[in-house]
């Protein structure tokens, strides 16, 4: 696909505007998409509950997503909140730092210290300042390590 890519400055704007002009909703333009969303530092408001309180925190403090039952809870280092999407809204909305990384869960790459692997069935994920941890699926392994490139992490 060719893209052309025009900048226009125009007076009176208290901040920038990106149009995305397309004849189809592809991938690719997903992709511009989210990666514009990323460099203006705007993520999704996700609103984060604990017992009768709501959180308000950066999306970067989350290590994943796990579906318990019928709920879904964000996890920090230290704590899990609950939060009112299905794991495939949040596959949507999040940035590209976040990765499905099995049935139940969404991982966020950067958070990511190490992964134990298991050739027979899911490996073992282990997060940066936590001792939390979560299974990543065979099914789900191929597209895990893409992002973990992505972010410049590479296998030796």
């Amino acid at each position: 696909m060719e893209v052309k890519v025009r900048i226009e400055r125009a007076e009176g704007l208290n901040e920038p505007e990106v149009l995305i002009r397309c004849s189809r909703v592809d991938e690719s333009v997903r992709k511009i998409q989210q990666f514009v969303l990323e460099q203006s530092g705007r993520g999704p408001e996700i609103t984060f509950y604990k017992q009768n309180r709501e959180y308000y925190f950066p999306l970067d403090d989350v290590l994943f997503f796990e579906t318990e039952g019928e709920h879904i809870y964000a996890h920090t280092a230290d704590d899990a909140y609950l939060i009112r999407y299905r794991l495939y809204e949040l596959e949507r909305m999040l940035p590209r730092n976040f990765v499905r990384a099995a049935k139940s869960a969404v991982v966020n790459v950067r958070r990511i210290y190490s992964i134990t692997r298991n050739l027979a069935s899911s490996s073992l994920i282990r997060f940066a300042g936590s001792h939390k941890q979560v299974y990543v699926s065979r099914y789900y392994y191929k597209e895990l390590r893409q992002r973990l490139k992505e972010r410049g992490i590479h296998e030796a």
